[in-house]
């Protein structure tokens, strides 16, 4: 099978991807959008992409490709990220000055950056800095990114788990073009928007407390062809085929103005590598 996931090889999403999909051909694309694209057009059965991280919150990006794109979420994945200070062979903390890394991970390693007075420079991707720096091969430099980052690229670990936060878990998605088998102990994904009227999302969220459905995620994001109008994603336990879930979503079409079920799939445990 073909995994389209976003970054350079080494990425945390290969990682998750591996984890998801075993024995699977991982393709890399470089933006979000491109994975999106390949499993839409048939250039990959499956994408792996991420949707949140527990300390910066929400990917915007991921969620606005979502409602772009005709695909369903079929898995997830709840990923310890543990990151690295990698570099050249034989060059030790004391040797480096600058810091290559995607903005994420150099925030989420911040108090190691300043304790050791090392100059941070964003980068689009974690691997790819790891990638830049084997490349390069310039004394002084290192990059943030993961244990398998440094053996793809030949690098040096030269400090683990530098995160600020040891709890620190990205939530992966995995994306096809069909719904998954349903399964117990399912989750669901919504998007929906309700009329800009006095008690529209009480009466929409009603229709899940009515039945003792438990929201797991409530987001709002701006409809972007109607300035002021909000979209809300949420996530709830229970399959859409479950009668609950799906006398719920039958109310809950009521008194919306847009809804769109994104995938019911398996709720993930926590992956600690």
């Amino acid at each position: 099978m073909r995994i389209a996931f976003q970054g350079e090889r080494g990425a945390y999403s290969e990682e998750a991807a591996g984890i998801l999909f075993l024995q699977a051909d991982v393709i890399p694309r470089a933006t979000l959008t491109g994975v999106f694209d390949a499993v839409a057009r048939g250039g990959a059965e499956r994408g792996v992409v991420p949707a949140e991280n527990s300390q910066a919150g929400s990917i915007n990006e991921t969620y606005d490709l979502l409602l772009s794109h005709s695909l369903f979420i079929t898995a997830e994945l709840d990923l310890r990220i543990r990151h690295c200070l990698l570099a050249l062979p034989g060059q030790g903390l004391g040797d480096i000055k600058t810091v290559y890394s995607h903005p994420q991970a150099l925030a989420q390693c911040e108090a190691f950056l300043r304790r050791h007075s090392l100059d941070a420079v964003p980068a689009y991707d974690t691997a790819g800095s790891a990638k830049r720096v084997a490349e390069q091969h310039t004394p002084g430099t290192a990059a943030i990114a993961g244990r398998r980052a440094a053996e793809i690229y030949g690098l040096q670990i030269v400090a683990e788990g530098i995160e600020t936060n040891p709890h620190n878990f990205t939530k992966f998605l995995a994306l096809g073009p069909t719904p998954a088998p349903r399964q117990a102990g399912s989750k669901t994904s919504i998007v929906f928007t309700t009329e800009n009227v006095p008690g529209a999302l009480y009466k929409a969220l009603g229709a899940f407390a009515l039945r003792g459905l438990n929201l797991t995620k409530l987001e709002s994001r701006p409809r972007r062809e109607v300035p002021w109008e909000y979209l809300f994603y949420v996530d709830f336990e229970g399959h859409q085929d479950e009668p609950a879930a799906s006398d719920a979503l039958a109310d809950l079409a009521r008194v919306c103005v847009f809804l769109r079920v994104l995938g019911s799939y398996p709720k993930s445990q926590a992956h600690v590598p």
